[in-house]
This record gives structure tokens, sequence and C-alpha cells, in this order.
């Protein structure tokens, strides 16, 4: 009961053998491990558990918040309350359980962080993720309400307006006002291209800018604080942010580069050949690939601070021209990014996983 309860009861032996042994067990009359309560947030008439985390001990924390949140049905949430940003589990569950959920921060400190997990609804309609990769002009809508489309792509449209509180009919309009506008020269139909030539795409398109635009950005970067750091001190706190994405970044890549997008190709290698041989001792691309989600959403949540510290690239009065080429090449950094990870999220990695999946149910 301490495992799974943690410290909120007592424990009375009232008889101690040695035939029968009697306890009384009594809840504690200030027990907060876990309580119901109505909340904001929740649907109307809805009361969402609340697991207060900081009464557990330290091993028990994720395995009881994991428990709690595998018994959700879709659709439905709880929330953890603790004495610090709990953004590590967040992690731990999208490297678990994938991009199932949503995660909306009631409380943000200094005292008491709240949060609430919503286990998505599997019978919500399609993603936005999907919706995006059948028409990327789709994306465009999303952006203008502020959805992230590419590292929370995994989520349904319903899903997604309840949490930011957007009008899912307006959003619907314009989505459909998009999809009847004339399809000529929308660019790319990357939902037609097989995995193998869409990972050569994304590394000769994305990858490549990348390389040529880091460095121009970190000296640029370098310069502007050097010179106007004094009077905008959020250009320091930009700069440790920056560094940050950079070095996730160089991580990242090259773990696509060495492992997943080889991977990718070999498998379609498997699929023209019919040989399977060299696959069956291979390990799943699953793992590898939620990895790569994971840190995505470690990337997204990097890019979303230096908007906000930005105020989305609005360069302040008074600012330079470096200054202002500054942020319109971090604002063209950000914007590719969300384009590579979306095709990666939405377009990549599920047909790299679901043609993964029919090779190896084939050789069974």
């Amino acid at each position: 009961m301490k495992a799974e309860r943690g410290n909120v009861f007592e424990w009375n032996k009232i008889e101690n053998g040695p035939e029968v042994w009697k306890v009384e067990i009594k809840k504690s009359a200030n027990s907060q491990t876990a309580r119901t309560v109505p909340v904001d947030t929740a649907d109307e008439g809805e009361e969402t558990f609340v697991l207060n985390v900081t009464l557990l001990e330290p091993r028990l924390k994720h395995p009881t918040i994991f428990k709690h949140f595998d018994a959700l049905e879709g659709g439905t949430a709880f929330q953890i309350l603790n004495d610090h940003d709990p953004k590590p589990l967040y992690y731990h569950m999208i490297a678990e359980r994938g991009n199932i959920f949503s995660w909306t921060y009631l409380e943000k400190g200094p005292q008491w962080w709240k949060v609430q997990i919503r286990k998505n609804d599997i019978d919500g309609g399609e993603t936005i993720g999907e919706i995006a990769a059948k028409d990327l002009r789709k994306a465009e809508v999303f952006k203008k309400y502020g959805i992230d489309f590419c590292c929370g792509g995994k989520k349904t449209l319903k899903q997604v307006c309840k949490d930011k509180g957007v009008d899912i009919d307006v959003i619907e309009a314009e989505l459909t006002k998009v999809g009847q506008e004339s399809t000529t020269n929308t660019g790319h139909d990357f939902n037609r291209w097989q995995p193998d030539f869409l990972a050569d795409y994304i590394y000769n398109q994305h990858h490549v800018y990348y390389y040529e635009t880091e460095p121009v950005v970190t000296d640029l970067l370098a310069k502007v604080v050097a010179r106007h750091g004094a009077h905008y001190p959020e250009l320091n706190a930009l700069a440790a942010l920056y560094e940050t994405l950079i070095n996730e970044l160089d991580s990242h890549f090259l773990k696509e580069e060495k492992v997943v997008f080889p991977f990718i190709k070999a498998l379609m290698k498997a699929k023209v050949s019919g040989d399977f041989e060299a696959l069956q001792s291979q390990p799943s691309l699953t793992e590898p690939i939620k990895m790569m989600e994971s840190e995505h959403e470690a990337a997204g949540d990097i890019l979303d601070n230096i908007r906000h510290l930005t105020n989305h690239y609005k360069v302040p009065s008074g600012g330079c021209n470096s200054f202002q080429f500054l942020y319109k090449k971090l604002k063209e950094l950000d914007e590719d990014l969300q384009q590579h990870i979306h095709l990666e999220n939405n377009l990549l990695f599920p047909k790299a996983l679901k043609i993964e999946k029919e090779l190896r149910n084939s050789f069974r």
C-alpha cells in the first residue's frame, strides 16, 4: 500500500497472533496524495483526478503516474501536482508512450506546478499531422492559430482546439476553404513519395540548409550580443537558448544520418529485392523513431521559448541592420525546422514503420 498509495494512511495492529492478526487501516485526515476535484479546464460536469506527486517516494513517482495514465480512456484526463517543473516526466512519457497525450500547465510555480495530462481520443478523427500531410497548405491555417502541427501533430483537431480554447467550427471552415482552392502549383506532393526518397530530400533540403545557416546565425548572434547585450538583456538569454538548440540539433541530425535514414533505405531495399535476411537480425526501427520524436519535442520547446523571448522575431525599436538580419535568419531557421519536423513526424516515420511492420510480418 505504501508503494502504491504513499504515506497517506495509518497502520495500527489490534491483534498480533499467533492465530489471528487484525490491523486497522485508516486514511490520514490530511491525505492529499490523490483527490478528485472540479477544475476549470475540464468539461462542464467533469471531475479530474489529482495526484499529489510530492507525497510519493522518488522511485515510485513515474511508475505511479504511468499507471494512472494507462488506466485513462481516450479523451479523459488526470492532473499531477508537484513542487518543481515536471517537464522531465513529459519527455519520459513521449519516449515510453509516444505522442498520444496533451500536456497542459495549470500552475507554473514558483511553489507548485500543476499539469493536466489528457489521453488523446483515438476516435476523434484525423490528427492535425495527417491533415497537414495530405495538404500542406492547411498547415498555414494551423500556423495562424498557433497550432503545432509538427511536434504536436498526433493530436486530433478536436483535442487541439479544446486544449487551446479555439472554436473548432472556425478552424474547420478555414480548412475547408483552403481545400476548395485551386491546387495548381502547390508544391511537392510529399505524401506520394517513398520513404527512402523522402529521407534524401530531408537531408538535402533541410539538413544541408541547417549546416549552411547555423554558422551564419551563430556569428551574427555573437556580434549583436556584443554590441547590444547591455541595452537588450534578452539577447543574452537568446544566446543561451540558441546554443542549447544547436547542441540538440547537431546530435539529433547525426543520429538521423547515421542510424535512422540508413535503416529506412535498408527497409526499402529489402522491400524491392525481397531479401529479408539482413532485416531479420536488426532491431526494430520503433525505438529510434521514438527517440527522434522525443528530441523533436525538446527542440520544439526551445523554439517556443525563443519565439516568446523575441516576441515572434519582432526587432525592438532602434535595432540596427544586424539586429534585423539576425531575427530574419532566426525566423527562417524556425520555419524550416517546423517543416522539417512535420515531414519526419507525420510522413517519413509513419511510412517507414508501416513498411517495416509489413516486411516483418511477411517472414514470420
